[in-house]
């Protein structure tokens, strides 16, 4: 193991990821209410240019009025991208009105660690100012090829960074990919077109101690569909996926807890590992394959997983 270490963000359970638009207030309740593990009230793109202010004042309220965390809900906010005139009145009167309430901010289309590095600043002053007793973290969505070249430095501008999101919609225009579908498959490509980007994001995640999140499936009449970009998703090592649609909740929340039949193998390893070390071995042999450290650390990712959930289900 190398000497250089990045210790891992905040440890929250992150498999399914319900969008809610800010425009839409009738839909906060059911989002609080909701089996889904996070959700994120979004100012950006779910919301008309019209409808952006009354969006935020909307998300205030909401963030003041419902108690997510009793609903053992993380509530997040989308704000608009730097690159336009609302972002510094969403981040100043979300945080300043309601940061007390706020768990993480989703910053989009994020480009170079300077545009993490902004928004940083900007909620670090207001914590400070407003007397914030915890700190709020920072999400940021890589969905442009700017993002995605620049995704390592990204992961290590700052510590208020918890996770990265592909948004797969807006990194295809990007790239200037030939589809118009939402995070479903191109058939002229032999595979997934999407893997070389989902990886990266991952290994970086991974390399810098974030979460790693699969972003949107845009056809939720399609839960085949969504099952497979997110077993796919899954196969990565990414540990959650984004719901546009109620439905895609629970599809989530499924493919991203390990099955009890993988769970008690992972459980074994760790005990037959256990045993062998008490023995004064390193390996040891379950059902015909060989064990050995690498095991106990694959086999330890699942076992915290499923403690989470369990915690997340008994405390409900």
């Amino acid at each position: 193991m190398s000497h250089t270490r990045y210790e891992p963000a905040r440890v929250r359970l992150q498999r399914s990821e319900l969008a809610v638009p800010g425009s839409n207030p009738k839909l906060f309740a059911k989002a609080a209410d909701s089996a889904a593990d996070y959700v994120f009230l979004d100012l950006e793109d779910a919301v008309a240019p019209a409808d952006k202010e009354q969006a935020r004042k909307n998300v205030i309220e909401a963030l003041n009025q419902i108690d997510w965390r009793a609903k053992d809900k993380t509530i997040s906010v989308r704000i608009n991208g730097i690159d336009t005139h609302y972002m510094y009145r969403d981040v100043v009167d979300v945080v300043e009105q309601a940061g007390h309430n706020l768990d993480t901010i989703l910053i989009p289309k994020v480009g170079t660690p300077s545009d993490v590095y902004m928004v940083d600043a900007m909620v670090t002053q207001i914590e400070e100012a407003k007397g914030i007793g915890h700190k709020i973290g920072l999400e940021v969505l890589i969905e442009t090829a700017l993002g995605m070249a620049n995704v390592e430095a990204i992961a290590t501008i700052s510590n208020r960074l918890e996770a990265m999101h592909f948004g797969v919609a807006d990194y295809a225009a990007s790239c200037r990919a030939r589809t118009v579908s939402i995070g479903g498959l191109n058939p002229d490509y032999p595979g997934d077109q999407w893997h070389t980007a989902l990886s990266r994001m991952t290994v970086a995640c991974r390399a810098f101690g974030l979460r790693a999140v699969d972003g949107p499936f845009g056809d939720f009449n399609d839960p085949q569909g969504y099952v497979q970009a997110a077993k796919r998703a899954a196969a990565l090592g990414i540990e959650g996926k984004w719901a546009i649609h109620p439905s895609q909740i629970a599809l989530a929340n499924g493919v991203f807890s390990p099955p009890e039949q993988e769970v008690n193998r992972a459980k074994r390893i760790l005990a037959a590992l256990d045993e062998a070390a008490r023995q004064g071995k390193g390996a040891a042999q379950l059902d015909g394959r060989m064990i050995d450290a690498a095991s106990a650390r694959m086999a330890e990712n699942i076992v915290k997983v499923n403690e989470a959930i369990r915690a997340k289900e008994k405390a409900n």
